[in-house]
């Protein structure tokens, strides 16, 4: 579990008795971070990163086996031998068999087991590759984390898209609905001949465009659903909206402000400032792969070997026990052009490095300047689009009242009314862009918390 994980768990556990049981942006996170296959992803990845550093420091450690083995050693000829022998008082001639051919079970038993121990006294390759190896685990862990703070934007991106879709079937159904209205009002006039038939055909085709995008918003809703549900693994078909007085306000501090925390707590600039290192201390390493190396062996055997007795004297076998310690240096001096090989690429991967970083910290000054001008923006966006939804609401009963006493036609209120209806869609794709650009610029500066979410989740409410 992540440090952002588990910092999300305290906080729930403490405002948990506080939240209602509907499905908010507390519970979803909660889902998303315990079921997310992405995070999961990445956190099996991180543990099995971490195995490196294990196995970089297994090499100052002893390593000791235990071995053994069993032997048999049989000869013999070919074929028996056999002696024609005649016998002196019948005269026959008989063969004699007087060697055996060869045969498994006269032999030579031998047996032998041990163990061995070896210690490396100095290698200062091992020593720079541990420390690469700590390197790359830090830079492991930090991208660990920022996989926790995507997690808490995609969630919410997901949790307010679902939101949007909802607003913006609501503005079309009403539109459906006004449209209908108009359409049944403009038929019964002109059945007493008040209006047009156009008119009615005006209405009919304003209608049917309104029921229609009506049908497109329900499939998108739907998405946003599928979008939601694929992140936490469960359906989640009641949420909470939300709520109409949520504050829209500039962002708190200046943007050289906001540029120094996003050099500070960057977690991007931080990964790849370890990933730097960890090369830097591979290069060392690698330029160290030509130097002597210095190690320590011991070993213990114990052999039995089956007895050869000649003539009832016993002139071999038996059992030994025998001991070996070495001091053994190795010094390499060609390997075909591996090692400078080696130690050239290691040179190019921190170039690369170096690269990379100079690359993130450019993408970050770029990013905090276009997501702290977009919350600003947002903010300016919003009053407008409040603006126009009272201009145009006000165009609109105006046109209708001209309509009424003939000084208007049913196009243009049908004109009228579609403007209305686009700033609202506007107007509520405005306040959760300013949502979503908050978070977004808080994730770039590298301190987006659940906290973060926490706090959005106390501006929503039961619809």
């Amino acid at each position: 579990m992540g440090r952002i994980t588990k910092f999300f768990v305290l906080i729930v556990f403490g405002v948990g008795s506080a939240q209602s049981q509907a499905d908010d942006l507390i519970s979803i996170l909660q889902l998303a971070l315990e079921n997310d296959p992405v995070l999961r992803q990445a956190e099996a990845s991180y543990r099995a990163n971490r195995e490196n550093v294990i196995q970089s420091r297994s090499t100052f450690l002893p390593t000791l086996s235990i071995g053994g083995s069993t032997t048999r050693l049989t000869s013999g000829p070919t074929d028996s031998v056999y002696l024609d022998v005649t016998d002196p008082v019948s005269g026959e001639t008989r063969s004699i068999r007087v060697q055996d051919d060869h045969s498994f079970s006269p032999g030579l038993n031998t047996h032998q087991w041990g163990a061995s121990l070896n210690q490396s006294l100095f290698n200062l390759a091992n020593w720079y590759n541990l420390q690469s190896a700590q390197a790359n685990d830090r830079a492991a862990a930090v991208n660990l984390a920022a996989q926790e703070q995507d997690l808490i934007l995609r969630t919410a991106i997901a949790y307010f898209d679902v939101l949007r879709a909802l607003e913006l079937l609501e503005v079309n159904i009403q539109e459906e609905e006004a449209a209908l209205r108009s359409l049944e009002q403009t038929q019964q006039r002109e059945a007493v001949g008040l209006v047009a038939i156009t008119d009615v055909y005006d209405s009919q085709a304003a209608y049917d465009l309104a029921r229609n995008t009506t049908i497109l918003q329900r499939d998108i809703l739907e998405s946003r659903y599928e979008a939601l549900e694929a992140i936490t693994g469960q359906p989640h078909p009641l949420v909470e909206v939300l709520r109409e007085d949520f504050p829209i306000v500039e962002v708190d501090g200046s943007l050289e402000d906001w540029e120094g925390q996003a050099d500070s707590n960057s977690l991007a600039i931080a990964a790849a400032e370890y990933t730097l290192d960890a090369s830097r201390k591979n290069l060392r390493a690698r330029r160290s792969d030509h130097l002597p190396t210095l190690a320590v062996q011991g070993a213990w055997q114990h052999i039995v070997t089956a007895p050869i007795i000649n003539q009832g004297i016993q002139i071999s076998g038996g059992a030994s026990d025998r001991t070996q310690v070495a001091l053994s240096i190795n010094i390499p001096l060609y390997s075909g052009g591996a090692v400078s090989s080696r130690r050239r690429a290691a040179e190019y991967q921190v170039i690369a490095a170096q690269e990379s970083l100079e690359l993130t910290k450019r993408q970050l000054t770029q990013n905090i300047r276009n997501a702290y001008r977009r919350v600003n923006t947002d903010v300016l966006v919003i009053a407008q689009r409040q603006q126009s939804i009272t201009s145009t609401q006000s165009a609109l009963d105006a046109t209708e009242l001209g309509a009424e006493v003939g000084t208007r036609n049913i196009v243009e209120v049908l004109l009228a009314r579609e403007s209305l209806y686009r700033a609202l869609r506007f107007y509520a794709d405005a306040r959760f862009d300013y949502v979503i650009d908050t978070l977004v610029l808080k994730q770039v500066a590298g301190i987006l918390t659940p906290q973060d979410i926490i706090e959005l989740n106390e501006w929503l409410e039961e619809n």
